[in-house]
């Protein structure tokens, strides 16, 4: 599986390791920031538009608190971003949010516990279905 990931400069540590963790888990990385990005809107909007693109099929955001850079995403239409702190989370919004990207804040989250959270958000396929009417609401918004 293809990830982009990205980061500021809060995040940048943390997005080398788990690069580190995924390229041993056999994944191809776009990495969007090999330099910390100044801003986590300068590094979350070249995430999403990686995603966009169709040049992978999930991605994760890293910044301070994880909010910064899923609120810029998801200013872009077609974007779909969740803010994630936890696996349950990570799971279900890429099950039933069909979630492109995830956001995690390296400030308030270990990196084991970071690890947990990415792979169960990458183990997680998105559910479609009766899931889709929701999805199809968010880009009817203006």
């Amino acid at each position: 599986m293809d990830v982009v990931l990205g980061s500021d400069q809060d995040g940048f540590e943390t997005k080398e390791a788990v690069k580190k963790y995924l390229q041993d888990h056999q994944y191809r990385i776009i990495d969007v920031s090999p330099e910390p990005a100044k801003d986590f809107v300068d590094s979350s909007l070249a995430v999403t538009k990686e995603i966009l693109n169709g040049k992978a099929h999930k991605a994760v955001m890293f910044d301070r608190y994880g909010v910064g850079s899923a609120m810029a995403s998801n200013k872009v239409k077609g974007m779909v971003t969740a803010n994630v702190g936890e696996e349950n989370t990570a799971h279900m919004t890429a099950e039933h949010n069909g979630a492109k990207a995830i956001a995690i804040g390296t400030g308030v989250l270990g990196l084991d516990k970071i690890l947990t959270i990415v792979q169960r958000y990458l183990d997680t396929e998105y559910a479609d279905g009766r899931h889709q009417i929701r999805l199809d609401m968010l880009e009817k918004m203006i």
